[in-house]
């Protein structure tokens, strides 16, 4: 698949031959699917637990006579109604991890990059700026065309100008190659590649 490169002012650069094998992938959406919902499941943390009645470290011993003090019969003070006692029916310990074959994973991946091939992938040369501004860089997206939510992909490193200038847009977010992952690429609209981060994910796949 050959796409057109261009510069980060929409000037062209020349051509750059994709390799299908990653970007020419028939997307599948219960794939994908399953991909989104691994990656959103392992982000969810620990479900803590409370401390039940077996949990909590208090004696268990009778700490009152039978009868005849005038109180309600108690034998255990990790009872949950007195203070210090255990919960009742408490929250119990949930792990929400789940696995996921890698095979199953380096596909979503490549769908995810091939189905936005499809919609009109960018590539661009470089994120080098002459003038590494906010302002400057809004224009530019601007004049690219490049609404909604934009995901910028550079190569081994986020080239440090366009890092700083794009922290403040709304909408951009900047990712290394080794960061691509199935779920940011799918809720972007437009997705830029650099010519190094097409050459990382390539190499990615092939090694």
């Amino acid at each position: 698949m050959k796409v057109k490169v261009q510069k980060l002012d929409g000037k062209a650069s020349g051509d750059l031959e994709l390799n299908d094998a990653v970007f020419g992938v028939e997307p599948r959406a219960d794939i994908l699917h399953r991909v989104v919902t691994w990656q959103l499941e392992n982000r969810r943390g620990t479900a803590r637990p409370t401390r039940e009645r077996s949990d909590v470290a208090r004696t268990g011993k009778k700490w009152g006579k039978q009868k005849g003090g005038g109180t309600a019969r108690h034998g255990d003070r990790a009872a949950p109604i007195f203070i210090g006692g255990g919960k009742a029916h408490g929250a119990r310990k949930r792990d929400f991890e789940q696995s996921l074959n890698k095979k199953i994973r380096a596909l979503g991946l490549k769908m995810a990059l091939s189905s936005k091939a499809k919609e009109g992938l960018v590539v661009v040369d470089s994120l080098e700026m002459a003038e590494a501004k906010t302002k400057t860089l809004a224009a530019t997206f601007g004049k690219n065309g490049w609404n909604g939510k934009v995901l910028v992909i550079d190569g081994e490193q986020i080239e440090d100008g366009f890092r700083k200038a794009a922290g403040n847009l709304v909408g951009v977010n900047v990712l290394p190659a080794v960061g691509a992952n199935v779920y940011d690429i799918l809720k972007h609209d437009t997705l830029v590649l650099t010519k190094a981060a097409v050459e990382k994910l390539e190499a990615r796949f092939n090694g």
